[in-house]
């Protein structure tokens, strides 16, 4: 009896200190109040022709792979419709729920990239940072006694950005694009071919931001105008077999214009542009003026030392086998090789040859 009473004394305490305990929960309120949601509209003035199959083409070749950082925090999941010129949905306040509902993709200032690259009838859907959606394998379904053939899939971290136009998708460009995503993404730190475009004098910087190629170029200022090539040839020309070969660029194909980039070396030589209904374009003349580009070099130093540094201290002595004290030979000169003294091995005495003893027969 005794112990049924202390038992119960025991659970008595127990549910006495439980309900004491004070338990904090952290509340939609809280979670996101450093949420900042301030929205202003962009004004950029858009094409009123419809998006064509090589407009589409240059949108994914330019948008995919596209690095940015974020304007303000994104959800997880897709949710996010921006408006072209207009507002973003949802509100403010239903912003901050689905946040606090779905997490935290990527927070402000966190940087973003463009992984996928989808098209609608009045709407362009970007996938940043993998998608909302994890890639689905159909080996996940499959395994061998109870073994799955490949491990599960990682969870899907990545947001999704829907950019919709009234009446359709219109002829934009990759920087438009950009520019209508400034409320969200901000896609402003230049890329190498920007930076490097920046560079150069105003008629190639024109050339260059015109998406035209001119005669003298070269490879990274052909990537700059035009980006990565649709394919490649290398081959000689037909009328000299045994001269060195070309390497020609193609961008484009039919029923579009189709511009085929001939390089002899790191030099733009011959520029052919094929478009529907006009006769073949040939440029093989230096459009550059006097501008020569220059060569692409490398400097080369050995160890931590700069090439042509002739400070005193800055370079170490050689490796040498000289012992402390000798002297330096002659330069231009071979020392003399020194052989080690050979030593008088001892002679060994030697072995006498022994007889081995008769045998003698078994007794019977």
């Amino acid at each position: 009896m005794a112990l049924h009473i202390s038992r119960w004394i025991l659970i008595s305490t127990f549910l006495a200190a439980t309900a004491g305990a004070q338990v904090f929960v952290v509340g939609e309120k809280t979670a996101t109040a450093d949420i900042s949601t301030d929205f202003a509209p962009t004004r950029v003035s858009l094409p009123t022709d419809k998006l064509t199959e090589r407009g589409r083409r240059d949108l994914v070749r330019n948008l995919e792979a596209e690095q940015g950082f974020a304007h303000r925090a994104l959800p997880m999941g897709a949710g996010i419709t921006l408006q072209a010129n207009g507002q973003l949905k949802p509100g403010p306040d239903q912003y901050r729920q689905l946040i606090y509902k779905k997490g935290e993709s990527s927070a402000a200032g966190d940087r973003i990239v463009i992984t996928a690259v989808t098209f609608k009838p009045d709407s362009i859907i970007l996938d940043l940072n993998g998608g909302p959606y994890a890639k689905h394998r159909f080996l996940s379904h499959v395994s061998f006694n109870d073994a799955p053939v490949t491990a599960q899939a990682p969870a899907a971290t990545g947001s999704r950005v829907t950019l919709s136009f009234e009446g359709g998708v219109p002829e934009i460009s990759a920087p438009e694009v950009k520019a209508l995503l400034e409320p969200v993404l901000d896609f402003g730190v230049k890329t190498s071919e920007e930076a490097y475009a920046d560079t150069l004098p105003a008629p190639l910087k024109d050339a260059i931001a015109a998406h035209d190629v001119l005669v003298g170029m070269n490879h990274r200022m052909v990537l700059a105008a035009l980006g990565s090539p649709e394919s490649k040839v290398r081959e000689h020309d037909p009328n000299d077999p045994d001269g060195p070969r070309f390497e020609e660029w193609i961008y484009g194909h039919v029923p579009q214009t189709v511009r085929f980039v001939r390089f002899e070396g790191d030099r733009v030589s011959q520029v052919k542009i094929a478009a529907m209904g006009k006769p073949m374009e040939v440029h093989d003349q230096n459009e550059l003026g006097d501008y020569l580009p220059p060569p692409p070099t490398r400097e080369i130093a050995l160890g931590d030392a700069k090439p042509g540094d002739t400070q005193q201290g800055t370079h170490t002595a050689p490796p040498t086998l000289r012992k402390p004290g000798d002297p330096d030979p002659p330069p231009n000169t071979s020392g003399q090789v020194q052989f080690p003294t050979q030593k008088q091995s001892p002679t060994a005495a030697p072995i006498p040859a022994t007889v081995p003893p008769a045998s003698t027969p078994p007794s019977q």
